[in-house]
Parts: C-alpha cells; structure tokens; sequence
C-alpha cells in the first residue's frame, strides 16, 4: 500500500525533491506542525456549553496554489490568523467559497471517527471554485480527505462524545490574488478550520417559525444559488434579522410570480403532505434544475433513504406556497421541515405567506424518522449505505 502511495505522489510531484512544487493535493507530502499552547485546550467550554462556530480546535489545514507550481505540499499548523494582502480579490470581490461537514466520535464501544459522504463535499467544492473561475478545480478529493483525517485525528480529543456531538469542518477557498483587477486569480489558499459543536437543539426538536415576506430575493436562475460562496450568505442576514423581529426565526425563500419555494433559510426543504391529485402520500423537495438551490449533502441523503422505504412518493419538483397553503386548508399538509449539516432536520411548525399564519403539525413522524435514521448512521449506531459513513 505505501508503495502504491509513493507511486501515486511522485506523479504529482513537479520535481523529485518534496520542497519544490506539488501539481496536485498529495497526502504523502503532508507535513504536520503541532502546536505548543495547551491552554486553548485546556480553557476550552464544557460541552454542554459550546456556542456554534466559537470554539476552534488546536490545529488548521493549510495548502496554497500559485500560477506556474500549482498546489504546495499540504501542511498542518496550530489553528492561525492568515496573512493576506489587503488586495486580495477574496476581500474585494468575494471570491471565495467554503463547506460544511462535520466527523463523529462513534458512540460504539471503539469510539472510532466517522466522516459523513465527505466525497459530496468534496464534489460541491469544486463546483462552487469552478464557479468563481478558480484554479486548482481539479485537485484530488481523495488525497484531500486523507489530509481531512489527519487533521481530525491530531484534534480528536476536541470531538466531544455524545450523541448530538461533532467535530464541525469547515473547508474554505479565498484568492490572494494580490490585485484590484476583476480577473482569474492567480493564486488562492484553502485552508480548514474545524471547531466542536454540541446539539442545535439543547432540549429536542424544536420547531421554527418562518415569514415568505421579504423584499428582497436569495437567488435566481443564472446566479450563484447552486454554488457555497459567502455573497449567497451575507445578503439574506438583512432578510434574517427582519424576520426575527416580527416574530420568526428566518425566511423561507420564495421565487417568481408562481410563489415558488426555494430554500429556508440556509437550509434546504421538504414538505410532507397528500397529493390532491393522486391521493397518496408525497415527500416533496424543490428541483436543482433551475440552478437556484444548493445540492445539499444532507437532502441528498434523505433523498436517498426515502426512496428505500416505500412510505410514500419521492418528488423532487416545482412546489408553490400556493400549493401549501391549499394542502394546509384541506387537511393535506402533514408536515415540513429544513435540512441541512448543522441541524441535520429543523422542523417547521409555521409559515406566514400573504399576511396569513400557516400552521403546520410539528415535529412529525417522518421528520423524528429522517433524524434518527441518518444520526444513527453518522454515529454508527446503524449500518448505512456503502461508503457514507467513512471510518478511520
């Protein structure tokens, strides 16, 4: 096997010596720095006390790509500010784009570590660098998932153990392309952070309430909607924060004249409800086909798992708040929910569309389902399908 590796880098190797420049991600040239200060550890919050995102484990991964050389050796440092200039295109022009997965300290006797389908993650990040006209789109997900291991392990006394508990990753591409010109960037770094994270919902389910009344529009076809960049993200906390103070806790977002459902949030959305037209029980999510909503990992996931259950018909189509609120009206609507790494499923318990509070049974039967089904696989309690749950 490590012959095999050897073999393997040496193709990616421009020069035979490791410190010249690396064409491709490789995890033999990976060199790991670990840190001295104990402290951060030490001092770090109870469990029961994380703040989502405000921790951060002890150790980052770092690897650069430059115009000529390609990607340098892979490296891992103790957890760092960057330095970048201030012309950098990622500060100017948001070119930059990130992913959200998470590793699991299974709670089986071994305690082994768990990554939930990185491999999509790895797909949905170079989408979303093609996207923004990056290099290096073609690096190799797998030998970037090794370093991802690596780096878990080196911090894995940061995962806490429990159910509910993660490692959260968050692997981020910026330009440094060091110039004000609106051009391909030269140069970009990715780089991954990762921080521990306790359960969305302290005390259980706790279902949301959402407002589809805003001005304002998340995505549209053409745009960005289908790709992880943060110029998806900051313009919708305005929209956000509207919300809450009317009451609600986000937005579902809506598109064109048909009142079309999107996404909520950052999250993708189901609805669970009878078809007026066929009678049957009908799991629905909106398409990707316009290139508005983000191919979410976990709505994938569920995707997949409902198509083996035969409870009812899997549907990935156009589905109008006009259409919800008549389900609602005629007794149809069962239930909704958001999906997405974070929370895993949010239940929703309430939308208000056109000046009306639509009420929704939450949390229902399927939505416990689709939680317990795919924490049970993340943490090993279950076996899943081959290859979603990558023990190390």
């Amino acid at each position: 096997m490590m012959k095999s590796r050897l073999l393997e880098s040496r193709r990616c190797v421009r020069q035979l010596s490791l410190s010249k420049a690396v064409r491709c991600i490789s995890s033999v040239a990976l060199t790991i720095e670990k840190t001295s200060n104990h402290e951060r550890f030490q001092n770090r919050p109870r469990k029961e006390d994380l703040v989502f995102g405000k921790t951060m484990s002890d150790h980052m991964l770092m690897v650069e790509w430059k115009k000529g050389s390609n990607w340098d050796a892979p490296r891992i440092v103790p957890y760092q500010d960057l330095k970048i200039s201030p012309a950098a295109s990622a500060l100017h022009y948001g070119m930059e784009c990130f992913e959200g997965m998470k590793a699991y300290k299974s709670l089986s006797a071994d305690k082994s570590l768990r990554l939930f389908r990185p491999d999509c993650n790895m797909e949905r990040l170079a989408g979303s660098m093609d996207r923004l006209d990056m290099p290096g789109t073609d690096f190799d997900a797998n030998e970037l998932i090794k370093c991802i291991k690596e780096l878990v392990k080196l911090d894995r006394d940061w995962i806490p153990y429990g159910d509910g508990y993660s490692l959260y990753i968050r692997p981020t591409v910026i330009s440094t392309h060091p110039y004000l010109g609106i051009t391909p960037p030269d140069s970009i770094l990715l780089y991954i952070i990762t921080c521990p994270v306790g359960p969305y919902f302290k005390t259980g389910l706790k279902p949301v309430r959402l407002t589809t009344e805003t001005p304002y529009v998340r995505a549209w076809p053409g745009g960005t909607g289908n790709s992880k960049i943060g110029g998806n993200y900051g313009p919708t906390m305005r929209a956000g924060d509207d919300a809450v103070k009317q009451g609600y806790q986000q937005v579902l977002w809506l598109f064109g004249k048909e009142k079309y459902i999107t996404e909520v949030g950052a999250m993708n959305v189901f609805f669970f409800l009878k078809n007026a037209e066929t009678g049957k029980n009908e799991l629905v999510t909106p398409p990707l086909s316009r290139g508005d909503i983000l191919p979410g990992v976990t709505r994938r996931s569920i995707l997949d798992l409902a198509k083996t259950w035969e409870d009812c018909d899997i549907s990935e189509r156009d589905i109008s708040m006009i259409e919800v609120r008549d389900a609602a009206r005629e007794g149809r609507l069962i239930e909704s929910f958001g999906a997405g790494t974070a929370a895993i499923v949010t239940p929703i318990s309430c939308i208000k569309f056109e000046g009306e509070d639509i009420e929704i049974p939450a949390a229902g039967d399927l939505t416990k389902k689709v939680l317990n089904e795919l924490t049970g696989i993340q943490y090993g309690k279950i076996p899943g399908p081959h290859n979603w749950s990558v023990v190390f």
